[in-house]
């Protein structure tokens, strides 16, 4: 696109593109891997991706026709909040959405064979209306050489470390919800806002009526929040992101303080689901 729209001016305009999904949503924060990141997720099968930013993104030929730029100020404090509950307001009820930053990249069971998709269409007639993701954090292991903690071609990431607390409501335990925890955000919690600490994100989730998502990225229809059905375990994701590393390393605060992300439990990073289901990051649920 040669003119840079603004996300509300696109939504008001009630483009053809936001009548099926699945749709994802990017929100760009800096220049790192945008192009890598916005390949991946069409090449995954979402039908349409929306990257929301400051500035107009580059795009290749071969992305033109499946992504769509806007401008939307993704540097604010919870920039995703406004952005995905505008999108919810504006796409029919029933429509798969999914959000995640530039230098993350979905990764669910069987993705190398199986679409985004056959995904949910699966997961729908499972009757589920969300989908947890797991964030787990990528690093580069020379952070001299890449002072961004981005690397593509030797990504490290955590192969244990991760645990579930239960999530406490006004009256008690919340039935099926659990606060996830590991890898950077856990490692380097000193340097991570408590609020911020979370690794679990809905990040799959299908349009409702009144559906809004907090500043907090929880729902506020509580069964979207939850990790399966009551009746049987159900499929899970991940998004292998880059952003904790990203931050860890640039801002000031922490920057002094981190010499290597590298520790005893770090593993290259295979870019496959079968390296996250064979250490039980994401599960196939009843899906084969």
């Amino acid at each position: 696109m040669t003119a840079h729209l603004s996300l509300t001016d696109f939504l008001k305009s009630r483009p053809a593109v936001l009548k099926r999904g699945p749709i994802a949503i990017i929100l760009v924060e800096d220049d790192a891997v945008v192009t890598e990141t916005l390949r991946h997720h069409a090449q995954v099968g979402f039908r349409h991706i929306l990257a929301l930013s400051p500035s107009p993104v580059p795009l290749p030929e071969d992305l033109a026709q499946c992504v769509t730029c806007l401008h939307w100020n993704t540097r604010r404090p919870h920039a995703h909040q406004d952005a995905v509950n505008a999108i919810l307001a504006a796409v029919p009820a029933g429509t798969w959405l999914y959000y995640c930053y530039n230098a993350e990249f979905l990764f669910f069971p069987f993705s190398e064979t199986r679409s985004i998709g056959e995904l949910l269409a699966f997961h729908a007639e499972e009757r589920r209306q969300a989908m947890l993701t797991y964030v787990v954090d990528l690093y580069s292991p020379d952070l001299s050489r890449d002072p961004n903690a981005v690397s593509l071609t030797d990504a490290m990431f955590d192969r244990a470390g991760y645990f579930a607390l239960g999530r406490k409501g006004p009256e008690g335990p919340l039935e099926r919800q659990l606060d996830f925890h590991g890898g950077l955000r856990w490692r380097f919690e000193e340097h991570i806002p408590t609020a911020s600490r979370r690794i679990d994100r809905i990040a799959l989730f299908r349009a409702a009526p009144d559906l809004r998502i907090g500043a907090d990225r929880r729902f506020n229809i509580p069964e979207y929040n939850t990790y399966s059905c009551p009746w049987h375990h159900n499929l899970t994701a991940a998004i292998a992101s880059f952003r904790a590393a990203k931050a860890l390393a640039t801002n000031p605060g922490s920057r002094e303080a981190i010499g290597s992300f590298r520790w005893r439990n770090s593993e290259p990073f295979q870019w496959r689901a079968q390296q996250l289901m064979e250490l039980g990051l994401i599960e196939p649920g009843q899906w084969f």
